[in-house]
């Protein structure tokens, strides 16, 4: 597998921005549809966005949408997560993750995984 390395979570205040990248240092993922899930403090792994292999399609969890926004960048081997009007429920570690090939567009399976980024939003 590929590995997967995010970065750029932090401490941000109610309503601000972050910006997190995943990377593979090395290798390509560019024919594998990305995803970002999060997992809250003490509950389970939730999705939060896919972008499909080209960039031409994105799919957002109702919670994120129209505050983040996925895209890629293929040359460089590297996604990004803009995360926009942050609220503290969003406070979560943040995961990507490659899709299988021949995996249900957004539903995965996704078979490669980061080992994330905390992202703490204070209210």
């Amino acid at each position: 597998q590929v590995q997967l390395v995010e970065s750029g979570g932090g401490l941000v205040r109610a309503g601000g921005s972050l910006r997190l990248s995943c990377a593979a240092p090395g290798r390509t993922f560019s024919s594998n549809t990305m995803g970002w899930f999060r997992r809250p403090p003490g509950k389970v792994r939730e999705f939060v966005a896919a972008i499909s292999w080209s960039g031409s399609s994105t799919y957002y969890a109702d919670s994120v949408k129209g505050r983040f926004t996925i895209s890629r960048d293929n040359a460089k081997n590297t996604v990004s997560l803009q995360m926009n009007s942050l609220r503290p429920e969003d406070t979560a570690v943040y995961y990507c993750a490659a899709a299988a090939i021949g995996s249900k567009w957004y539903q995965g399976p996704y078979d490669n995984w980061g080992q994330g980024t905390q992202v703490t939003v204070s209210s």
